[in-house]
């Protein structure tokens, strides 16, 4: 866009300014009227698909062995120092049980199995130990009921319960004895409900935990939001008949991290309006103007919201930093516009032909009149606003390559609030502030010739003008330091953490500052954080993201297969996310594990083992077919678990249930869980492939984080193309667009840097919020850049365009980064850990971005006019 072009498109949004306004108006309602019509759904991780061997695997599981619809949820006893295991500890947690049962509504949450912990494991004992005292046989199905276990509690005495506890937890009792403690049907090693760290036989711990199996009448693609519902129903209940205890499920965690979010916003929101407002109350010092912009703010995200809603994407956390890039854009947008309009009327540019001053316009020192102001000064940075746009947009929308649906719909939303930036700051806030400022200029002669921020005697002038004096004399000196602090934020970020941890995302308890304020901006107390910690450390839990899956594929009745799946638990380290038991082995369910277990308690599968095994271990050496079609015929679910056979009885897969730790990074998980497939593959004659929930969720976030990487340097190479075209269009100059651009690339190292050095992750939620650093680093760089190839051509000295550039465009900068810095980096404070590394990113973002084009852009401009100087 020519000089000529861009002043005819400012004389023509100036003089239909009243129909532009009509009509952005008029279509601001259809983009908007998207948000109704279009119903976008709520997306998660689940959202972000990617195909890999992994994938592939989970589906093959889910269609042959099916999958556990039950949700779980936990509820850990503990006394620190003291005994959980007391008669009426154990009482209380079958009573608690009881009245969760008498209630109706929680009582259709709960599956067939509803609550099973070591509480039910004694209880059962007692009533199988009344029942032989009496003389009756116990039943072959079907366990004692809760008021049969509470009874027989009951009536023992303190030392009676203790006595039977031990012939519970005696370690030298068989598997076949221990599954009977449960009931019959049941299988439960006692075991399981305590911590890690329980001595085998001891008849006290200062923790146990229940498990809850829920059910829910949502789809298989809905929240199953009752069964959430009645766990922080449950957890309230706990709360009431225990000391210390905790319920831990995802309804638990999704009400906690609401709750955080909702607090961190009652506490921030007020500091955040307050800290923005204030900046742009300084910075425009002109309550009309603050208020023109708010409502070019509200149209982009009506454009936003109608987008989202024609296109029908759905939210994800990945769109988190869409409306803080445009908010930050649009905040920039507007400062530009302004502060050159109110340039123009002050005089402070050339080429205006002015017309008859008004009378409170001269009384001011303001020649020029709101139109003829605002057309000079909108043509004078319309091109700097459209580059950014095209730049900026083009780069997002480079993410449309990307195999990821999610990341796909990120670009194009991106993109397409972008678009909506420039019609609302560079269309519509023109038009609409000529219309303003001539309606109170004539109607109530009030002065609208404003000063510009940043010009004139003000501290911020001052300022602004001590700068200019550093690309003039030390612009090496700056280059140099500059390129250190980014090589040293490069190598730092080769080491950052890259991990994907679903624990990074629950919230933290407040600190006492906020615990002190008062009334409701006074938020609760949070605990999940810890909870979660603490579960596990001390248990081996269920549930979402608490086990992995092997999938077994190949001759699995090879007598060596099965000998390699027993060798699998080998591979697991002390230090791996893979829980270990009591008994020093690791906790992986496979159709070894399965065919000791049942052996102990069937007398054909043992006979069947015992015939087929020659070296004393439990397995069959010979005819595993057979052994496990014994197994079949003894327990078909138990087996079903682990191996898949056909209607024609062949057996073509296993799998391996691994529990691991529900609080490890994802990554981690995979990485030990491919350790246990490849000592599998290695031993035995049949591929292993890891894969189950963490395992998948690792798979996607690399993916995800992999493309958001690749979409940096894609966006860095078009928008590199598009700036060096752009300025040899312009201004025959191939390096200018090099030049424009390396300040974004050398804030983003910093940035990068100063994560590794505050030992923030670089993960797909962190990659998608440092975006940021390049739109807004874009924007800033592109007004620096055009603003002195303009001021080159009209000053006399390389000096004067220097100053006119920085103490010009620097004080809208300043304004702007000042504005989007504050209000994003108050969001530091927030419970929430991903709303806290949002705002302490983005605010980062911003100051590098702002420091980078005040200072190292005009260093790099100088050089190069030195160089060309020689040259010519």
């Amino acid at each position: 866009m020519s000089g000529s072009v861009a002043t005819r498109y400012a004389e023509w949004i100036v003089s239909h300014s009243r129909l532009v306004v009509v009509l952005i108006l008029l279509l601001t309602a259809v983009v908007a009227a998207g948000a109704a019509v279009g119903d976008p759904e709520d997306g998660g991780i689940g959202q972000f698909e990617t195909d890999s061997e992994e994938t592939d695997a989970l589906e093959e599981i889910e269609a042959t062995y099916g999958t556990d619809d039950a949700i779980v949820a936990q509820v850990v006893v503990r006394d620190e120092g003291g005994d959980v295991l007391t008669r009426e500890s154990l009482l209380e947690g079958l009573r608690l049980q009881r009245a969760v049962r008498e209630d109706e509504a929680l009582n259709a949450t709960l599956d067939e199995q509803g609550f099973v912990g070591l509480e039910n494991v004694v209880g059962t004992a007692a009533v199988y130990e009344d029942r032989t005292e009496a003389g009756a046989e116990p039943p072959e199905t079907g366990a004692p009921t809760l008021e049969e276990q509470i009874t027989a509690l009951e009536s023992r005495s303190d030392e009676e319960v203790e006595a039977l506890l031990a012939d519970v937890l005696d370690p030298e009792r068989d598997a076949g004895q221990q599954g009977q403690s449960a009931g019959a049907g049941e299988r439960a090693d006692p075991y399981e409900f305590l911590p890690t760290d329980y001595e085998p036989g001891e008849t006290t711990a200062d923790a146990r935990i229940t498990f809850v199996f829920q059910v829910d009448s949502s789809g298989p693609e809905e929240e199953p939001r009752d069964a959430y519902d009645a766990q922080v129903e449950l957890a309230d209940r706990v709360d009431e008949r225990f000391d210390d205890a905790f319920v831990f499920g995802q309804g638990i965690t999704d009400e906690a991290s609401s709750n955080a979010v909702g607090d961190s916003f009652a506490i921030i929101t007020p500091v955040a309006l307050v800290l923005v407002l204030g900046v742009l109350a300084v910075t425009y010092r002109d309550v009309v103007d603050v208020l023109i912009g708010l409502v070019g703010i509200g149209v982009v995200m009506a454009w936003l919201a109608g987008v989202q809603g024609w296109l029908e994407i759905p939210s994800s956390q990945l769109l988190i930093a869409v409306p803080f890039l445009l908010i930050g854009l649009s905040i920039d947008y507007a400062l530009h516009v302004v502060m050159r309009y109110r340039e123009t009327r002050a005089g402070e540019l050339e080429g205006v032909a002015a017309p008859k001053p008004t009378a409170s316009a001269t009384a001011n020192g303001g020649p020029v009149g709101p139109r003829a102001g605002m057309t000079v000064g909108l043509a004078g940075v319309v091109l700097a606003l459209g580059a950014a746009t095209v730049s900026t947009g083009v780069g997002f929308l480079s993410n449309v390559v990307s195999p990821l649906g999610a990341v796909r719909d990120f670009a194009v939303l991106s993109a397409g609030g972008i678009l909506a930036t420039f019609v609302a700051f560079a269309v519509f806030v023109p038009a609409l502030k000529v219309e303003v400022d001539e309606f109170l200029e004539s109607r109530f002669d009030r002065d609208r010739a404003k000063r510009p921020f940043g010009s004139g005697p003000s501290a911020t002038g001052r300022a602004l003008s001590r700068l200019v004096a550093i690309p003039q004399r030390l612009p090496l000196a700056v280059i140099l330091a500059a390129l250190l602090l980014a090589a040293g934020g490069a190598y730092g970020a080769t080491g950052i953490d890259t991990e994907f941890n679903q624990a990074d995302f629950l919230p933290e308890d407040a600190p006492g500052w906020a615990k002190s304020l008062p009334g409701p901006l006074a938020p609760d107390t949070y605990t999940i954080r810890d909870d979660a910690a603490y579960l596990g450390d001390n248990f081996a839990e269920r549930g979402e993201g608490s086990r992995t899956q092997i999938l077994i594929r190949g001759p699995v009745t090879d007598p060596d297969a099965l000998a390699a799946m027993d060798e699998a638990d080998s591979a697991v380290g002390e230090d791996d996310t893979v829980v270990v038991g009591q008994d020093g082995e690791a906790a992986i369910e496979g159709p070894p594990s399965v065919v000791r277990e049942v052996a102990a308690e069937n007398e054909s599968v043992a006979a069947a083992v015992a015939e087929r095994d020659t070296d004393g271990d439990g397995l069959p050496d010979e005819d595993v077919a057979g052994v496990y079609d014994a197994l079949f015929d003894a327990d078909a679910d138990r087996a079903g678990d682990v191996l898949y056979r056909t209607d024609e009885g062949a057996y073509e897969s296993a799998r391996l249930l691994v529990t691991v730790r529900g609080d490890a990074p994802a990554q981690t998980v995979a990485d030990d869980s491919r350790d246990v497939a490849a000592t599998v593959e290695r031993a035995g004659p049949v591929t292993a492939i890891a894969t189950g929930g963490p395992v998948t969720t690792a798979v996607v976030q690399d993916a995800l984080l992999e493309t958001l990487v690749q979409a940096f340097a894609i966006t860095l190479v078009v928008i590199l193309v598009f700036l060096t075209a752009l300025y040899w269009v312009r201004h025959r100059a191939l390096s200018l667009g090099a030049v424009t651009l390396a300040p974004v690339v050398i804030a983003l190292a910093w940035l990068l840097g100063t994560m590794a050095l505050l030992d923030l992750p670089f993960n797909s939620e962190t990659a998608v919020i440092t975006s940021l650093a390049i739109g807004l680093g874009v924007d800033y760089s592109i007004h620096v850049g055009e603003r002195f190839v303009d001021e080159r051509d009209r000053q006399p000295t390389l000096e004067a365009a220097l100053a006119a550039t920085i103490t010009g465009t620097g004080g809208a900068l300043l304004g702007s980064a000042a504005t989007t810095a504050a209000g994003f980096g108050v969001l530091a404070l927030a419970l929430a850990p991903p709303l806290r590394r949002f705002g302490l990113v983005t605010g980062l973002s911003i100051v590098f971005a702002f420091v980078a084009c005040l200072t190292v852009l005009p260093c790099l401009l100088v050089v190069r006019e030195r160089l060309l100087a020689r040259v010519g």
